[in-house]
C-alpha cells in the first residue's frame, strides 16, 4: 500500500445521514441508492452512531420489523472517526485493530465515511499482476522444479526453485477474509480461500 497515500484521497465526500428517530426501512433505502454499506446517525450535525448492513441483518436475524424500527435501537455507537490527512496505513490499522468496516471521517465536520472496500480498491490498484511472465523478470525455465504429490509418483505441477515451498501461502497485503469477513493485516491462502489467522486456527 502506498504509505503516503491520506484518507482525503480516496473518500468521495458523500455519505448517507439519517437520524434517531428515522425507520430502518427508510435508512435501507437511501443505503441502496446510494449504494452504500452504511448510514451516519446525526443528532443535529453530530455524529451520534452508524448503521451498517451487519446492524441491519442482525435486526432482520432477532425478526423485528424495519418498518416499526427506529435507526437508533440498531445503530452502532460511538462512531470510530478519523482525520482526511490520517494515511490508508493508519486507518487500515484502525480497522483492522477495532474489526470495524467503517469509519467517519471528520475534519471538525463530517466530511465522509471511510470504507474497507476503499482501502482494499486502492491495494488493487497498486498491486502489480500476480503472475509474472518468465521471459521479463520471472524465473527462468532452469528455475521450475516438477513437484512430485500424487502417491504414484507423478509429477502434478511445477513450483520456482528460486522461493521456498509453502503449504499455506501468505499474503503480506491487508484484505478480507473470506470466510469471517473480517479486515485483517495478513491473509493465508487455506483450501482455495484467502483466511485470516483466526480463521486459520479454527
Amino acid at each position: 500500500m502506498d504509505s503516503d497515500a491520506t484518507v482525503g484521497d480516496v473518500i468521495t465526500g458523500e455519505y448517507v445521514g439519517v437520524t434517531e428517530s428515522d425507520s430502518v426501512a427508510g435508512t435501507v433505502g437511501l443505503m441502496c441508492d446510494d449504494q452504500s454499506s452504511s448510514a451516519i446517525v446525526l443528532r443535529g450535525s453530530d455524529p451520534v452512531g452508524i448503521v451498517t448492513e451487519w446492524d441491519v441483518l442482525e435486526m432482520v436475524d432477532a425478526g423485528m420489523d424495519p418498518d416499526e424500527t427506529a435507526v437508533s435501537e440498531v445503530m452502532s455507537t460511538p462512531v470510530r472517526s478519523i482525520p482526511p490527512d490520517a494515511t490508508l496505513v493508519e486507518a487500515a490499522g484502525v480497522m483492522s485493530t477495532e474489526n470495524i468496516r467503517n469509519l467517519l471521517v471528520e475534519d471538525d465536520d463530517v466530511v465522509g465515511v471511510l470504507t474497507d472496500r476503499d482501502v482494499i480498491a486502492l491495494v488493487a490498484s497498486l498491486r502489480p499482476n500476480s503472475v509474472e511472465d518468465p521471459g521479463v523478470g520471472g524465473p527462468t525455465g532452469e528455475e521450475f522444479e516438477a513437484v512430485e504429490s500424487d502417491p504414484e509418483g507423478g509429477t502434478t505441477g511445477f513450483r520456482s526453485s528460486a522461493a521456498p515451498a509453502a503449504t499455506d501461502a501468505e499474503y503480506s497485503t491487508q484484505g478480507l477474509c473470506e470466510v469471517c469477513g473480517a479486515l485483517a493485516d495478513t491473509l493465508a491462502e487455506r483450501n482455495g480461500q484467502l483466511v485470516c489467522s483466526d480463521c486459520r486456527e479454527m
